[in-house]
Protein backbone atom coordinates (compact mmCIF):
# COMPACT_ATOMS: atom_id res chain seq x y z
CA UNK A 1 0.00 0.00 0.00
CA UNK A 2 1.39 3.81 -1.19
CA UNK A 3 2.10 5.62 2.44
CA UNK A 4 2.91 8.94 2.83
CA UNK A 5 4.35 10.87 6.32
CA UNK A 6 1.88 13.92 7.80
CA UNK A 7 2.49 16.48 10.07
CA UNK A 8 4.13 14.45 13.27
CA UNK A 9 5.68 12.27 11.55
CA UNK A 10 3.09 9.18 11.20
CA UNK A 11 3.43 7.36 8.04
CA UNK A 12 -0.71 6.68 7.01
CA UNK A 13 -1.38 4.42 4.30
CA UNK A 14 -4.19 4.38 1.94
CA UNK A 15 -5.68 1.98 -0.74
CA UNK A 16 -6.11 2.72 -4.34
CA UNK A 17 -9.07 1.06 -6.37
CA UNK A 18 -10.06 1.80 -9.97
CA UNK A 19 -8.71 3.94 -12.81
CA UNK A 20 -9.72 7.93 -13.46
CA UNK A 21 -9.84 11.36 -11.58
CA UNK A 22 -8.86 10.69 -8.11
CA UNK A 23 -11.41 10.72 -4.82
CA UNK A 24 -9.96 10.99 -1.41
CA UNK A 25 -12.75 9.23 0.30
CA UNK A 26 -12.32 9.36 4.24
CA UNK A 27 -13.78 6.38 6.39
CA UNK A 28 -16.26 7.01 9.49
CA UNK A 29 -16.25 4.56 12.18
CA UNK A 30 -15.35 6.29 13.87
CA UNK A 31 -11.68 4.83 13.45
CA UNK A 32 -12.69 2.33 11.19
CA UNK A 33 -9.87 1.39 8.74
CA UNK A 34 -11.26 2.16 5.14
CA UNK A 35 -11.32 -1.61 4.57
CA UNK A 36 -15.19 -1.17 4.61
CA UNK A 37 -15.94 1.08 2.17
CA UNK A 38 -15.24 -1.52 -0.31
CA UNK A 39 -15.35 0.25 -3.99
CA UNK A 40 -18.33 2.11 -2.86
CA UNK A 41 -20.90 0.23 -5.06
CA UNK A 42 -18.93 0.39 -8.30
CA UNK A 43 -17.83 3.85 -8.05
CA UNK A 44 -14.34 3.04 -8.29
CA UNK A 45 -15.59 1.61 -12.33
CA UNK A 46 -14.96 5.91 -12.93
CA UNK A 47 -12.64 7.01 -10.53
CA UNK A 48 -9.64 6.09 -8.73
CA UNK A 49 -10.40 5.46 -5.13
CA UNK A 50 -7.90 7.00 -2.52
CA UNK A 51 -9.13 5.45 0.94
CA UNK A 52 -7.44 6.57 3.56
CA UNK A 53 -6.39 4.43 6.57
CA UNK A 54 -6.85 7.37 9.38
CA UNK A 55 -4.07 7.28 11.62
CA UNK A 56 -3.60 4.32 13.76
CA UNK A 57 -6.42 2.36 11.51
CA UNK A 58 -5.79 -0.45 9.35
CA UNK A 59 -2.02 -0.24 7.79
CA UNK A 60 -1.58 3.24 9.03
CA UNK A 61 0.93 3.47 12.07
CA UNK A 62 -0.23 4.03 15.53
CA UNK A 63 0.89 7.78 16.81
CA UNK A 64 3.38 8.67 19.56
CA UNK A 65 1.04 10.76 20.72
CA UNK A 66 -2.34 8.92 20.77
CA UNK A 67 -4.45 13.09 21.87
CA UNK A 68 -4.13 13.17 17.62
CA UNK A 69 -6.32 10.97 17.87
CA UNK A 70 -8.83 13.92 17.87
CA UNK A 71 -10.32 14.64 14.80
CA UNK A 72 -9.32 18.57 14.48
CA UNK A 73 -5.55 17.43 14.42
CA UNK A 74 -6.11 14.68 11.90
CA UNK A 75 -7.46 17.48 9.18
CA UNK A 76 -3.59 18.42 9.26
CA UNK A 77 -3.57 14.59 7.78
CA UNK A 78 -5.78 15.17 5.09
CA UNK A 79 -4.13 18.34 4.66
CA UNK A 80 -0.73 16.13 3.82
CA UNK A 81 -2.57 13.90 2.09
CA UNK A 82 -3.51 16.43 -0.54
CA UNK A 83 0.17 17.74 -0.73
CA UNK A 84 1.53 14.31 -1.12
CA UNK A 85 -1.06 13.44 -4.29
CA UNK A 86 -0.19 17.09 -5.43
CA UNK A 87 -3.71 18.22 -5.78
CA UNK A 88 -4.36 21.65 -6.17
CA UNK A 89 -8.22 21.02 -5.41
CA UNK A 90 -9.50 17.60 -4.96
CA UNK A 91 -12.37 15.95 -4.77
CA UNK A 92 -13.21 14.54 -1.11
CA UNK A 93 -16.23 11.61 -0.05
CA UNK A 94 -16.80 11.33 3.55
CA UNK A 95 -19.35 9.00 4.99
CA UNK A 96 -20.59 8.93 8.79
CA UNK A 97 -18.43 10.31 11.52
CA UNK A 98 -15.38 11.65 8.65
CA UNK A 99 -18.10 13.84 7.92
CA UNK A 100 -17.14 15.83 10.59
CA UNK A 101 -13.36 15.72 9.49
CA UNK A 102 -14.40 16.60 6.08
CA UNK A 103 -16.34 19.67 7.57
CA UNK A 104 -13.56 20.79 9.61
CA UNK A 105 -11.24 20.55 6.81
CA UNK A 106 -13.52 22.14 4.76
CA UNK A 107 -13.28 24.98 7.43
CA UNK A 108 -9.66 24.99 7.26
CA UNK A 109 -9.08 25.09 3.84
CA UNK A 110 -11.86 25.82 1.98
CA UNK A 111 -10.15 26.74 -1.56
CA UNK A 112 -9.00 22.91 -1.52
CA UNK A 113 -12.23 20.76 -2.44
CA UNK A 114 -14.10 20.69 -5.38
CA UNK A 115 -16.89 18.77 -4.60
CA UNK A 116 -17.59 17.15 -1.32
CA UNK A 117 -19.90 13.94 -1.02
CA UNK A 118 -21.14 14.05 2.75
CA UNK A 119 -22.50 10.13 2.88
CA UNK A 120 -25.03 10.04 6.20
CA UNK A 121 -22.99 12.11 7.58
CA UNK A 122 -22.82 12.68 11.50
CA UNK A 123 -22.39 16.85 12.23
CA UNK A 124 -20.89 17.00 15.55
CA UNK A 125 -18.52 20.11 14.17
CA UNK A 126 -21.12 21.73 13.47
CA UNK A 127 -23.61 21.01 16.40
CA UNK A 128 -26.50 18.97 14.22
CA UNK A 129 -27.66 15.72 15.52
CA UNK A 130 -31.08 14.48 15.43
CA UNK A 131 -33.04 14.16 19.07
CA UNK A 132 -34.34 11.00 20.61
CA UNK A 133 -37.49 11.38 19.16
CA UNK A 134 -36.26 12.18 15.95
CA UNK A 135 -34.27 9.11 15.73
CA UNK A 136 -36.22 6.80 17.33
CA UNK A 137 -39.33 8.10 15.04
CA UNK A 138 -36.88 7.13 12.15
CA UNK A 139 -35.90 3.52 12.63
CA UNK A 140 -39.56 2.95 14.09
CA UNK A 141 -40.60 2.73 10.36
CA UNK A 142 -39.10 -0.78 9.92
CA UNK A 143 -41.03 -2.16 13.21
CA UNK A 144 -43.54 -5.10 13.09
CA UNK A 145 -40.95 -7.82 11.86
CA UNK A 146 -37.54 -9.14 12.91
CA UNK A 147 -34.87 -8.82 13.07
CA UNK A 148 -36.22 -4.97 13.10
CA UNK A 149 -38.29 -5.40 16.65
CA UNK A 150 -35.54 -6.54 18.47
CA UNK A 151 -33.16 -3.86 17.34
CA UNK A 152 -35.44 -1.17 17.81
CA UNK A 153 -36.24 -2.11 21.31
CA UNK A 154 -32.03 -2.49 21.65
CA UNK A 155 -31.65 0.93 20.08
CA UNK A 156 -34.42 2.30 22.49
CA UNK A 157 -32.45 1.04 25.24
CA UNK A 158 -29.25 2.61 23.88
CA UNK A 159 -30.88 6.06 24.06
CA UNK A 160 -32.37 5.76 27.59
CA UNK A 161 -28.54 4.92 28.58
CA UNK A 162 -26.89 7.84 26.97
CA UNK A 163 -23.20 7.89 26.78
CA UNK A 164 -22.63 4.07 28.07
CA UNK A 165 -25.21 2.02 26.39
CA UNK A 166 -24.48 -2.12 26.53
CA UNK A 167 -22.08 -4.00 24.04
CA UNK A 168 -24.86 -6.11 23.50
CA UNK A 169 -27.55 -3.30 22.32
CA UNK A 170 -25.02 -1.46 20.26
CA UNK A 171 -24.58 -4.90 18.28
CA UNK A 172 -28.66 -5.69 18.34
CA UNK A 173 -29.29 -2.06 16.80
CA UNK A 174 -26.68 -2.32 14.40
CA UNK A 175 -29.21 -4.21 12.39
CA UNK A 176 -30.79 -0.90 11.48
CA UNK A 177 -27.89 0.31 10.10
CA UNK A 178 -28.26 -1.25 7.22
CA UNK A 179 -31.28 -1.31 4.89
CA UNK A 180 -31.12 -5.14 3.86
CA UNK A 181 -30.12 -7.59 6.79
CA UNK A 182 -28.68 -10.49 4.68
CA UNK A 183 -25.36 -12.22 4.20
CA UNK A 184 -23.96 -9.75 2.84
CA UNK A 185 -24.89 -7.11 5.97
CA UNK A 186 -23.89 -9.42 8.23
CA UNK A 187 -20.57 -9.98 7.15
CA UNK A 188 -20.03 -6.48 6.75
CA UNK A 189 -20.82 -5.93 10.36
CA UNK A 190 -18.83 -8.91 11.54
CA UNK A 191 -15.74 -7.37 10.03
CA UNK A 192 -16.04 -3.88 11.79
CA UNK A 193 -14.71 -5.68 15.39
CA UNK A 194 -11.75 -5.91 13.55
CA UNK A 195 -11.43 -3.00 11.89
CA UNK A 196 -11.90 -0.07 14.20
CA UNK A 197 -9.80 1.26 16.86
CA UNK A 198 -11.76 1.56 19.85
CA UNK A 199 -9.11 3.65 21.64
CA UNK A 200 -8.57 5.87 18.70
CA UNK A 201 -12.76 6.37 18.58
CA UNK A 202 -13.17 7.38 22.14
CA UNK A 203 -10.60 10.40 21.34
CA UNK A 204 -12.52 11.05 17.95
CA UNK A 205 -14.58 13.90 19.14
CA UNK A 206 -13.15 14.23 22.33
CA UNK A 207 -13.16 17.69 24.44
CA UNK A 208 -12.05 20.36 22.70
CA UNK A 209 -12.49 18.63 19.11
CA UNK A 210 -15.04 20.66 18.02
CA UNK A 211 -16.14 24.99 18.02
CA UNK A 212 -19.67 24.95 16.38
CA UNK A 213 -19.78 28.80 15.72
CA UNK A 214 -16.48 29.21 14.67
CA UNK A 215 -16.91 26.32 12.00
CA UNK A 216 -20.16 27.16 10.88
CA UNK A 217 -18.80 30.72 10.20
CA UNK A 218 -15.61 29.46 8.04
CA UNK A 219 -18.18 27.35 6.36
CA UNK A 220 -19.43 30.26 4.75
CA UNK A 221 -16.24 30.99 2.90
CA UNK A 222 -16.26 27.36 1.75
CA UNK A 223 -16.74 27.77 -2.32
CA UNK A 224 -17.03 24.06 -3.39
CA UNK A 225 -19.40 22.20 -4.18
CA UNK A 226 -21.49 19.16 -1.80
CA UNK A 227 -24.02 16.99 -1.81
CA UNK A 228 -25.36 15.83 1.60
CA UNK A 229 -26.94 11.93 0.79
CA UNK A 230 -29.37 10.33 3.59
CA UNK A 231 -30.41 7.06 3.69
CA UNK A 232 -34.09 7.22 4.06
CA UNK A 233 -34.01 4.14 6.83
CA UNK A 234 -31.26 5.87 8.91
CA UNK A 235 -31.88 7.39 12.69
CA UNK A 236 -28.43 8.90 12.66
CA UNK A 237 -28.34 10.98 10.49
CA UNK A 238 -32.14 11.57 10.14
CA UNK A 239 -33.27 12.71 6.55
CA UNK A 240 -34.03 16.38 8.01
CA UNK A 241 -30.82 16.50 9.88
CA UNK A 242 -28.87 15.91 6.30
CA UNK A 243 -31.36 18.48 4.49
CA UNK A 244 -30.67 21.18 7.72
CA UNK A 245 -26.57 20.25 7.50
CA UNK A 246 -26.84 20.90 3.21
CA UNK A 247 -28.58 24.06 4.09
CA UNK A 248 -25.26 25.71 5.97
CA UNK A 249 -23.02 25.24 2.80
CA UNK A 250 -23.35 28.13 0.14
CA UNK A 251 -23.51 25.47 -2.79
CA UNK A 252 -24.95 22.00 -1.65
CA UNK A 253 -27.71 19.90 -2.59
CA UNK A 254 -29.81 17.10 -0.52
CA UNK A 255 -30.83 14.07 -1.88
CA UNK A 256 -32.36 10.94 -0.48
CA UNK A 257 -31.61 7.10 -1.16
CA UNK A 258 -34.71 5.19 -1.07
CA UNK A 259 -34.40 2.10 0.90
CA UNK A 260 -31.50 2.88 2.56
CA UNK A 261 -29.93 2.86 5.66
CA UNK A 262 -26.34 4.43 7.10
CA UNK A 263 -24.27 2.04 4.51
CA UNK A 264 -26.06 2.70 1.04
CA UNK A 265 -23.67 1.59 -1.29
CA UNK A 266 -24.41 -1.68 -0.05
CA UNK A 267 -28.57 -1.04 -0.30
CA UNK A 268 -28.38 -0.27 -4.04
CA UNK A 269 -25.34 -0.06 -5.38
CA UNK A 270 -26.07 1.02 -8.53
CA UNK A 271 -28.20 3.21 -7.19
CA UNK A 272 -25.93 5.26 -5.27
CA UNK A 273 -22.83 5.00 -7.99
CA UNK A 274 -24.91 6.87 -10.19
CA UNK A 275 -26.12 9.63 -7.74
CA UNK A 276 -22.30 10.60 -6.70
CA UNK A 277 -20.64 9.59 -10.10
CA UNK A 278 -22.99 12.50 -11.22
CA UNK A 279 -22.40 14.69 -8.45
CA UNK A 280 -18.80 14.70 -9.03
CA UNK A 281 -18.90 14.92 -12.94
CA UNK A 282 -21.46 17.78 -12.97
CA UNK A 283 -22.12 19.01 -9.34
CA UNK A 284 -25.58 18.55 -9.50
Amino acid sequence: MPVFTTYDGTELAYRVRGEGEPLVCLPGGAMRASRYLGDLGGLSAGRRLILLDLRGTGDSARPADESTYRVDHQVADVEALRLHLDLDRMDVLAHSAAGNLALLYAAAHPGRIRRLALVTPTAWAVDLGPTPEQSLAAVRTRAGREPYDTAIAAYERMWAAGADPSPEDRRQAMVLAYGRWDERARAHLAASDHERNQAAALAFAGPGAFDPPATRAALRRFDGEALVLAGELDGYPTVAVAAELAGLLPRAAHDVQRGAAHFPWLDDAEWFAARVERFLATGA
